[in-house]
């Protein structure tokens, strides 16, 4: 019989300062789960300014965590081990976690175990509902876009990524181009309710070439030419104008990502997985119109579906402490040199998407 393992988790890699406690005994158990955001410093900045960012997980990380073990009903002695996003991220605020992380295992005696953010988000799916290895996950956040075979908490093959802008990126920066408010995913998804997405006549980046490579900058830049072309018409953008745009840019989004993830589940089906499997995680998976497309793509396939809860889409210290979990079991364990990466490829095999230098491969 396996041995129950408690896992306190640490997240910091961008603007959302976060500790949990997870319980791991054949399934897995949240005890706890504390996220504190910072969209009200960043707000007037129309983005993440990564020094407000950084200065406010120094303030918070010890609160969260004494929330966390608060909820959870534990003390710090009563966990196994500690486990901290270590990258990849915004330096500062990932630097900020590591440090109170290596704090609390020098102080407690506990196991520290560093985890890739990447591979808390492709884990997500065992957290939720139990995925078997091998599955095909797509992360789609603000930073990341990349289809991945899951083998294992350190086992992941890439088929394919975005090569410039990720698709969270291109929602944030049309949110701004329309004067919509950050974060830009839920601003645009909610005025394209009310808009009529082929008034537009957006493109589809990279569809016309093999593989399952992505880009989404081409696409940011066409709405911006549009949203041009009506200002000097009319002089401003009327209220249909804006739903117009960002309805034809979410379609374009949905209609790139499925297409590329038939084409990911046609590779990964070549393996013949037990349970084949596709799931979808990072703060995009939050958007429902990609939601449905993709559910129905895999419907067509034969391939079950998993999308997390919203909550555990974005960034979390659940998945860091579960990630952590199946890190630990595998023998994985941190020292206290440590160190902060802000570039951190799950797929150490693969070429870089987006060029490589002294700080490490982008993706």
């Amino acid at each position: 019989m396996t041995t129950p393992l408690t896992v306190l988790g640490l997240e910091s890699s961008c603007d959302d300062t976060a500790a949990a406690v997870v319980r791991v005994n054949g399934g897995a158990q949240i005890l706890s789960n504390v996220v504190l955001g910072q969209e009200e410093l960043h707000r007037a900045f129309g983005g993440v300014v990564p020094e407000i960012a950084a200065r406010a997980h120094t303030e918070k990380l010890d609160l969260c965590v004494t929330e966390a073990l608060q909820q959870a009903g534990l003390g710090l002695g009563d966990v196994d081990a500690i486990a901290v996003t270590s990258g990849p991220g915004l330096i500062g605020g990932v630097l900020a976690g590591v440090m109170c992380a290596k704090g609390l295992a020098a102080g407690s005696g506990k196991p520290l175990v560093g985890v890739n953010h990447l591979a808390g988000h492709a884990l997500t799916p065992r957290l939720t509902d139990g995925m078997d290895y091998p599955y095909l996950m797509l992360l789609v956040s603000g930073g990341h876009c990349q289809f991945l075979i899951v083998r294992g908490p350190d086992d992941f093959s890439r088929l394919g990524g975005t090569i410039d802008d990720a698709p969270g990126e291109a929602f944030d920066k049309t949110a701004r181009l329309l004067g919509l408010p950050q974060p830009g995913g839920p601003s645009v998804e909610k005025e394209a309710l009310t808009g009529d997405e082929t008034r537009f006549r957006f493109p589809r980046p990279l569809l016309d070439r093999p593989g399952c490579d992505l880009s989404f900058s081409g696409l940011k830049t066409a709405l911006l030419r549009e949203r041009d072309k009506l200002i000097a018409a009319q002089g401003g953008l009327h209220a249909q104008d804006r739903a117009d745009l960002c309805a034809g840019f979410q379609g374009a989004v949905r209609d790139v990502l499925v297409t590329k993830t038939q084409r990911a589940l046609d590779r990964y089906l070549q393996e013949a997985p037990r349970v084949p499997g596709l799931a979808v995680a990072g703060g995009v998976a939050a958007n429902a119109a990609l939601r449905g497309a993709l559910q129905a793509a895999c419907a067509e396939k034969g391939v079950a579906f998993v999308a997390p809860p919203l909550r555990l889409c974005t960034d979390n210290a659940a998945m860091i402490a579960y990630a952590g979990a199946e890190l630990f079991r595998a023998g994985h364990r941190s020292d206290l040199t440590l160190s902060a990466r802000p570039r951190w490829p799950l797929d150490r095999t693969a070429a870089p998407l987006v060029g490589s230098g002294k700080k490490g491969a982008k993706a």
